[in-house]
């Protein structure tokens, strides 16, 4: 975990690796409520029988929960203290270039990319990329943007 104080220490970042996350299992459960919460119920994701004769021999998360997942996985990477609030501002960039079967654990690695100067604090872009453990490919890659308030 780094911890920074300010949006100045911030700045001092850019470029660099953050870390990593701890392993977070990716449970059926934590699939199914996901699917219940977006309404998507496609059967690669909730019908365990079907999915083992599916293409992934399994049940497999969806993007979006993968993607959702950094959240707090970021959390545990870095903390930024002396700022009002920090907001998730939008991707730039996403891609999910390996499907994450259910039971698999992931991570996140993070990349600050750039801090810039905005009304009333700044905007920082980071690369995210979640890792599959054993798994060679990553889940998910995606450019990030956030906003801090002074």
């Amino acid at each position: 975990m780094i911890t920074v104080n300010g949006l100045e220490e911030l700045k001092t970042l850019v470029g660099q690796d953050l870390g990593h996350s701890s392993w977070l299992e990716v449970t059926q459960e934590r699939v199914n409520t996901f699917a219940d919460a977006t309404g998507d119920h496609q059967w690669i994701h909730v019908d365990v029988e079907r999915a083992k004769a599916g293409p992934f021999g399994g049940p497999i998360a969806h993007g979006y929960l993968t993607l959702s997942l950094v959240i707090p996985l970021f959390g545990e990477i870095l903390t930024i203290e002396g700022i009002r609030m920090g907001v998730n501002y939008g991707l730039e960039k996403v891609r999910f270039p390996h499907p994450v079967p259910v039971g698999s654990k992931i991570r996140l690695n993070a990349k600050l990319v750039s801090v810039e100067d905005v009304s009333g604090g700044t905007q920082s872009v980071y690369d995210f990329t979640v890792e599959i453990d054993g798994v060679a490919k990553p889940a998910c890659v995606a450019r990030t943007v956030y906003r801090q308030y002074v």
